[in-house]
């Protein structure tokens, strides 16, 4: 970003650091460097230990072993408070703020200034405000935030941008970023983008984490490379490809990103016809959708984001209500009034959001998967646990899910076998349409194509998949035929054969 950097002036560097969980080593002599004012980027696939790495440099994991220098002189870091008072801070991707507290109290929570009242300490809120004045002016954010307002009521970027001032009050020299434009839109990206330009001209220092490889090369001085808890290598961005970067990721060439396998594609299985709602009161109308899906079939729904694509799928699995239209089954007309019902006729919905909608992360992989079948797995109220265990195995073999084991808590899997265990709870549930939306998102490059190459197997058997995705070259590399929404009304159809980005941008526009 227009600074020149002095990569041998370190102002953090870490050396054979090692950290275990119970059946799991996360860090193996793991080394990284840091030096003034650089912006460097931390890549690896999804259980690489980006996050572990992150989290010991700021004392929320204490590593086993291994060293950590600051400024040139050894540091232990036993806690993140004791990272803050070294001037080292995290913005997570989801912020560690109070949400019933407001922008002001959630700067200064822990260090707030005080002054003497007669005998008595106070909060000092008018040097509070001086403060907060002097960073939002500094991050060129001045009256974009209320100091006021609670957290609750901010957006996301808005309370990324907390985040930041909060970390400068401690007056810190390190910035982690992890993942901090998975929830942001385009213009809220260009904000932050502009804001670490502003701390990179300060000598500001940040480590970042991300998947999305644009973002990398955009405002990366160097990047380092680590995979499955090992250090791979570092290089500056200049210097390296972006096809070099995945390789040295997955450890393995990423040529065939879309796995797409030949299908003989079969008769019509599921009709849409004429499928309206008003969509008044939640903002999303649908107007007069008709569509066909045929099986083994790979179909795409294509639009920018408001466009209507998770509304069309939610009515279909009775999650939302449609005014009109009709919806066949093999030929018969069906109606979900819930998604019991829509479960009972063969349609399985697998959320954007898996933490929210797919998947209960305090518990197991085995309980997970067969939550929603367990009525299948027994007799008499009875569950059969080995038809259960078989069943669990089966599939953690056939989508290679990466877990010492099916007791496994799936909160401590990585992003990427988490979305492989959401694919087979619905798979468990036996589909006869499967409906995709967003089913790589926040998932890396290499656990990309294992789903990508999961979906043209079931393809390949028979299955029928309905896929959302905001991923245009998913879309094009994976579908059969592709759908287009814009606002709640179809534009237009694509054919394998017609595909180009064009051609759907054009209908989404």
């Amino acid at each position: 970003m227009g600074v020149d950097i002095d990569f041998s002036d370190l102002i953090l560097k870490l050396e054979n650091i090692n950290k275990s969980f119970p059946g799991v080593k996360a860090l193996q002599n793991m080394q990284i460097e840091l030096a003034r004012g650089e912006m460097h980027a931390v890549c690896g696939e999804n259980g690489a230990g980006k996050s572990t790495l992150m989290k010991v440099i700021t004392g929320v994991y204490k590593a086993d072993s291994g060293q950590m220098y600051l400024n040139g002189e050894q540091v232990t870091i036993r806690e993140p408070n004791d990272a803050y008072g070294k001037g080292i801070a995290i913005i997570f991707q989801e912020t560690s703020l109070f949400k019933d507290l407001n922008v002001l109290e959630n700067m200064f929570m822990g260090h707030e200034p005080v002054k003497m009242v007669g005998p008595v300490k106070s909060i000092d809120y008018a040097a509070m405000r001086k403060k907060a004045d002097e960073i939002f002016e500094f991050l060129g954010i001045t009256g974009s935030i209320d100091y006021e307002t609670k957290i609750d009521n901010l957006g996301v970027a808005a309370k990324q941008m907390v985040e930041i001032a909060k970390a400068l009050t401690y007056d810190a020299k390190v910035l982690i970023f992890d993942e901090p434009t998975a929830a942001l839109t385009n213009k809220e990206v260009r904000a932050l983008f502009r804001t670490i330009g502003r701390l990179k001209e300060q000598g500001i220092s940040m480590l970042y984490i991300s998947h999305r490889m644009e973002e990398i090369f955009e405002i990366a001085d160097r990047v380092t490379v680590i995979r499955d808890g090992t250090y791979v290598r570092t290089a500056k961005i200049n210097e390296v490809t972006e096809q070099q970067l995945i390789s040295w990721m997955v450890g393995r060439e990423m040529s065939d990103m879309y796995p797409k396998a030949d299908v003989e594609i079969g008769d019509t299985i599921l009709e849409v016809e004429g499928i309206r709602r008003d969509g008044s009161k939640d903002g999303f109308p649908l107007n007069n959708v008709s569509f066909k899906v045929r099986k083994g079939e790979i179909f795409g729904i294509a639009g920018l984001a408001g466009a209507g694509r998770t509304e069309m799928a939610e009515c279909l699995v009775g999650l939302r209500k449609y005014d009109s239209g009709t919806v066949k089954l093999e030929g018969k007309e069906i109606h979900n009034k819930n998604y019991r019902s829509a479960i009972e006729k063969g349609f399985i919905y697998v959320s954007e959001d898996r933490k929210k909608y797919g998947l209960v992360v305090p518990m197991s992989i085995e309980e997970n998967l067969t939550m929603s079948t367990l009525y299948r797995l027994g007799k008499k109220g009875f569950i059969n646990f080995k038809e259960e265990d078989e069943l669990v195995d089966r599939y953690m073999k056939e989508l290679r899910v990466k877990a010492p084991n099916r007791e496994f808590v799936v909160e401590n899997l990585s992003g990427g076998n988490q979305q492989k265990v959401l694919v087979a709870k619905a798979l468990c549930a036996e589909p006869k349409i499967l409906i995709l939306d967003e089913p790589t998102r926040g998932v890396d490059v290499g656990a990309k194509s294992e789903i990508h190459r999961i979906v043209s197997s079931l393809a390949q058997q028979g299955l029928t998949i309905i896929m959302i995705s905001s991923d245009m070259p998913e879309l094009l590399g994976m579908c059969d035929r592709v759908m287009v929404v814009k606002a709640g009304t179809k534009t237009g159809e694509l054919m394998r054969e017609e595909f180009s980005q064009e051609k759907v941008l054009e209908l989404a526009l």
